[in-house]
């Protein structure tokens, strides 16, 4: 372990990478942080309501309970995540193109600050690796996408019909 318990509880901004795993309840509360880690304890992103979190290994139980806003991406090595994971405010999808962009992103800085094993592997694999991911998507927070979409698309109907 590389980080004890409580890592970004409640952090509202910056970037944070751990080349190693994470004690339990890593980004508790976090509401913009992003962060790359290798692993966490129980409770990682517990009541999180903004900012990324990815975890390029295993969580511990209870993962994303109460979580309302932001977004998790999990590499699931062993495919057992979904067990793992509190699914009672979240959904779990794979990747969009997007999502993997900015997944690959944020792994290919991570192994540029920390110099990662685990992040070049992955990057390494990419191809094979990305499809492993999951995406960690609070319905709250879905809905929200969903009304401001919605919204800029009416507004959009609205100036193209007034010009």
């Amino acid at each position: 372990m590389i980080v004890g318990n409580t890592v970004l509880y409640g952090a509202t901004a910056g970037r944070a990478f751990f080349r190693g795993l994470a004690g339990e309840r890593f980004a508790v509360r976090n509401s913009g942080a992003v962060a790359v880690v290798e692993g966490v304890g129980d409770h990682g992103c517990e009541y999180m309501t903004g900012g990324r979190v990815v975890v390029l290994g295993r969580t511990g139980r209870n993962f994303a309970a109460g979580m309302s806003g932001g977004m998790a991406y999990v590499y699931d090595v062993d495919r057992g995540f979904e067990g793992r994971c509190n699914l009672e405010l979240v959904e779990l999808e794979g990747l969009t193109e997007a999502d993997a962009a900015e997944v690959r992103a944020l792994i290919t800085e991570h192994v540029g600050r920390t110099g990662s094993l685990v992040g070049r592997n992955l990057l390494a694999s990419w191809g094979r690796a990305q499809e492993r991911f999951v995406k960690v998507v609070p319905l709250d927070y879905r809905r929200v996408l969903v009304e401001e979409a919605e919204r800029k698309a009416r507004e959009a109907g609205t100036e193209l019909s007034a010009a």
